[in-house]
């Protein structure tokens, strides 16, 4: 099977200090691959990298057939690769509605922007009745929720949400986790970054555990669950 997503060698660095060092993995089509990890492991990095923010220092990345190297960040968006990226960075001075419409920037299609709007309401309730209002009168919860629901304003082939738990009451992560599973339900594909291993690999086919720049395991979501050393470092077990 071909892989929508394929990473190999994948090196960045910030100047001479090497923050990703030479990874290699894959995103198929309909699944949800996350990357788990400690701060400064690269994962953050590493989407920032798959979509144009940064550029590699060594090593390839095809998305859908095609070589991303040296293609600009909104190219890579108008090819199918959406960044929800850490920290939400939502527009808050503009309204709810009008954060979702610059999701869609890249498009002509008046009708089916009017769609996806609806849609995003339909999947986050609390947008639809906060529409016209500035996106910074909204909760961290309600941020990220509309953070993800701009990203997929473009129709994205790949969303790639990066730690979408971050700060969030545990109420409003499972909200969101939730939500991310009825995202894969619809046929979403989906690479997600997030600290909170236990979440992401009870949603993920398949994972990838980085330490320093590297990935240094990796598996389906119940092996890394059921693993001893991934359950002792990342879900606190002894």
């Amino acid at each position: 099977m071909t892989a929508l997503l394929e990473v190999t060698g994948l090196r960045v660095a910030y100047g001479k200090i090497e923050a990703v060092k030479g990874i290699d993995f894959t995103v198929h089509t309909g699944q949800i691959v996350t990357l788990i990890g400690t701060n400064g492991a690269g994962k953050t990095t590493t989407l920032r990298t798959l979509s144009g923010l940064l550029r590699p220092t060594a090593g390839t990345v095809r998305f859908d057939g095609q070589p991303l190297g040296g293609v600009p960040a909104h190219r890579i968006v108008a090819r199918g690769l959406a960044h929800s990226p850490e920290g939400r960075h939502i527009f808050p001075r503009l309204t709810i509605a009008e954060n979702l419409q610059l999701g869609a920037f890249l498009r002509k299609d008046t009708d089916g922007i009017a769609h996806d709007i609806r849609r995003a309401y339909e999947l986050f309730p609390i947008l639809g009745e906060r529409a016209r209002q500035p996106a910074g009168t909204l909760s961290g919860g309600e941020q990220q929720m509309l953070a993800m629901a701009r990203a997929l304003m473009s129709r994205p082939k790949l969303l790639m949400l990066d730690e979408p738990s971050m700060g969030l009451s545990p109420i409003m992560m499972q909200k969101i986790m939730a939500t991310i599973r009825e995202l894969k339900a619809a046929g979403t594909t989906i690479l997600l970054v997030e600290q909170n291993a236990q979440a992401a690999l009870s949603l993920a086919d398949h994972g990838h555990v980085m330490e320093t720049g590297r990935i240094v395991l990796s598996g389906t979501g119940p092996e890394l669950l059921g693993n001893a050393s991934v359950r002792k470092a990342y879900l606190g077990e002894d």
